[in-house]
């Protein structure tokens, strides 16, 4: 890493992912393998909802509440699972997740049912979002790091065409049972992770539940944004007056009231915001503009995401190498230049490489900032840190193409 990203007293990644003696290195590869297809859980369903709404007898908005659980799951167990880890070692808090998982996706293939479908997307979200924090938080450098995002972003933008030909070769229930294919790279990362927590201080159960209610009234924000706003801020308030109680608790203080934590975050959550609506946008002006059949417009749009998902990994690795300002500046520019082209523009190839320009901003900054946030906090609440950043990234890919909607 160059010294332009480091400061006194932060560690670099791989001091903050130094093996227990005894306890081999973890490739890459396996890392990405474990986090990647939690992006399955999102976009795979996306082109077989009526098949099973038709099959539940049920209307597609309803069966929606499916990927709404994902998401919820996702939001809420990344910084949970953190926690685990911070407090349980790795080996544990991947025992779990990987639990949860095998637990959702067998309820989903076995059980035909509209509850439970929703509880078993849940429980896959819940878990999938720790096996991704922990795949992060194991990597060893800015390329490593690069990796897992990078495998995040290119299994999303396959995502809607691999759950189409899963469903068309068996059935829709394997489309939403896709996320469990992250415990192969579990039965190969948890017998090379270290046991020990991060931290040695008593579990915060108050800070854990503060944190879930937070985060559970934010997703529901886009969907209740009169309810939900008012809870979202009554809870907000609690969770910083605990805060103040309890510094060393479930949300420390020292990574919330870091200015390049919070820098760093804000910055992915925009990113994710301009990324996740532009797919909404992106694909609405194609269908206005173009005479293509929506089967044709999710295949266009694959090759952007794809592009953006790819080129993030050598984003990432090279940002070690470069100071942290001109990282920001080049991304945040890429993502104004998205939105600017996709908003003036009707002709599908320049849609196109406004989606491209937003992917290849999001899923680098989810990877470059997630360096920056980590190495700003002290080793020990480097697990933290992981779920909170992610936490944000994951809200702006919810809010994002609820604020297009509106618009």
């Amino acid at each position: 890493m160059s010294d332009s990203l480091t400061g006194p007293g932060t560690a670099r990644p791989q001091d903050a992912a130094a093996p227990e003696p005894g306890t081999a290195r973890i490739p890459t590869l396996w890392l990405g393998l474990m986090a990647g297809p939690l992006s399955f859980g999102i976009a795979g369903p996306a082109l077989v909802l009526d098949d099973i709404a038709w099959d539940l007898s049920t209307s597609v908005s309803t069966v929606t509440w499916g990927v709404t659980a994902f998401g919820w799951g996702i939001a809420v167990g990344t910084p949970l699972m953190a926690g685990l880890l911070r407090h349980r070692g790795a080996r544990a808090a991947l025992g779990a997740s990987g639990l949860l998982v095998l637990l959702g996706a067998l309820l989903v293939l076995t059980v035909p049912l509209l509850p439970a479908v929703i509880i078993g997307c849940a429980l896959q979200a819940l878990g999938t979002a720790g096996l991704t924090s922990i795949a992060m938080s194991l990597t060893d450098s800015a390329r490593s790091m690069g990796f897992v995002t990078a495998s995040l972003a290119v299994v999303g933008s396959t995502s809607p065409l691999v759950g189409s030909l899963v469903n068309d070769a068996l059935n829709w229930q394997a489309t939403l049972a896709l996320p469990a294919i992250s415990l192969i790279g579990l039965l190969v990362v948890i017998r090379r992770v270290p046991t020990r927590p991060t931290s040695t201080a008593a579990f915060d159960g108050l800070g854990a539940v503060l944190l879930t209610a937070v985060v559970t009234a934010l997703v529901f924000v886009p969907h209740y944004p009169a309810v939900a706003g008012v809870v979202s801020v009554l809870t907000i308030a609690a969770l910083v007056w605990h805060l103040r109680r309890r510094p060393q608790g479930f949300v420390p203080a020292v990574v919330v009231r870091s200015p390049v934590f919070l820098i760093s975050s804000v910055l992915a959550l925009l990113l994710a915001v301009a990324n996740f609506g532009m797919m909404f946008a992106v694909a609405d002006a194609l269908s206005d503009h173009t005479s293509w059949s929506s089967g044709r417009i999710g295949a266009a749009m694959v090759w952007p995401m794809l592009l953006g998902g790819a080129l993030s990994w050598a984003v990432v690795s090279l940002s070690a190498k470069v100071g942290r300002q001109p990282v920001i500046i080049v991304l945040v520019a890429l993502s104004a230049a998205g939105v600017v082209l996709a908003s003036v523009s009707t002709v599908a190839v320049l849609l196109l490489l406004a989606q491209a320009l937003a992917s290849i901003a999001a899923a680098s900054g989810q990877g470059v900032f997630a360096v920056h946030s980590t190495k700003a906090v002290p080793d020990e609440e480097r697990p933290a840190a992981i779920g909170l950043f992610n936490l944000c990234y994951l809200l702006g890919a919810a809010f994002g193409p609820a604020i297009v909607s509106l618009m």
